[in-house]
């Protein structure tokens, strides 16, 4: 398994407006091969930013690889500079393997 994270630096006073964003875009993947779950999450506020992380789960690292190659992946992210107010700074990715995972 290998999950992929992008962290996001919102501007104080534009938290819901990144959340709708997030909630109309198409974001493509239920169809994507090796895709298998995506997550927003909102962490804290602080004086500066408030923290948003897209959380994706994928079946490997190669599916997550071959969807940023992917017309999917292109049609998805062909407006995210039209946001680029909301944010400090362009999002920090982060990718990980999973090597132990528990599930009930």
């Amino acid at each position: 398994m290998f999950i992929a994270m992008n962290r996001f630096r919102v501007r104080p006073g534009h938290e819901d407006d990144f959340e709708t964003v997030w909630r109309n875009r198409e974001r493509k993947l239920s169809d994507v091969p090796g895709f298998k779950e995506f997550h927003l999450l909102r962490g804290a506020t602080g004086d500066e930013h408030t923290l948003f992380a897209s959380h994706t789960i994928w079946e490997s690292e190669d599916a997550f690889l071959a969807w940023t190659k992917s017309q999917a992946f292109r049609d998805a992210h062909k407006n995210a500079g039209d946001n680029k107010p909301l944010y400090l700074g362009p999002p920090d990715f982060e990718g990980f393997r999973v090597v132990l995972a528990e599930t009930r």
